[in-house]
């Protein structure tokens, strides 16, 4: 079996579902760099964040019976996968505790390799062009869908952080969702 050069979207959807193992690679292949980022953003070290990867594409494999075209892109449907799993290991015990049990000058050195692996994966990650994407959205907006997705926060840590009513974040959260929504269907 021959590597895939390119596929539609429409068409590897179709191919995930039938279980199509080159379409599978080719995901990953495609895909594996801007998941990973979004991971690492959220997990901040990189065992954890490969730890994750993994797991996220075992649910992709998993869930893709449950994808539905219909209701968003498979990009942002994969993106919530990673973020999600990305969250939830960081909130596990296992984790907390042992950064909990770190010495400082492992937490120092796993920060250094942090920022290093965070921006060689910012450089490939965004090929679709996401970062420009949310640059044009209002710096209010901005800033709480970098905090939502790419830093792993709750609504409810997002308006403790940032002084704000719960509600507030709610509201401008969905409104920067719906900006978004609009723009990347004008992308499409």
């Amino acid at each position: 079996m021959s590597p895939i050069q390119y596929i539609a979207e429409k068409d590897l959807i179709s191919l995930l579902e039938k279980r199509d193992r080159r379409a599978f690679n080719y995901l990953y292949d495609n895909y594996s760099d801007a998941l990973y980022g979004v991971v690492l953003r959220i997990v901040s070290y990189r065992q954890y964040a490969d730890e994750v990867i993994q797991n996220v594409f075992v649910n992709i494999w998993d869930k893709m019976p449950q994808f539905d075209p219909q209701k968003g892109r498979l990009y942002t449907w994969m993106i919530n996968i990673a973020r999600h799993a990305a969250i939830d290991y960081i909130k596990s015990k296992t984790v907390q505790n042992e950064q909990k049990n770190q010495s400082l000058p492992e937490i120092v050195n796993n920060t250094e390799n942090h920022q290093f692996f965070v921006k060689e994966h910012e450089k490939k990650s965004d090929y679709i062009g996401i970062e420009d994407v949310i640059r044009g959205l209002k710096p209010e907006w901005r800033l709480l869908i970098q905090m939502a997705y790419y830093e792993g926060y709750t609504q409810q840590e997002i308006a403790d952080r940032l002084a704000l009513p719960l509600g507030t974040v709610k509201t401008r959260i969905r409104a920067a969702l719906l900006e978004l929504k609009v723009i990347l269907n004008e992308y499409r």
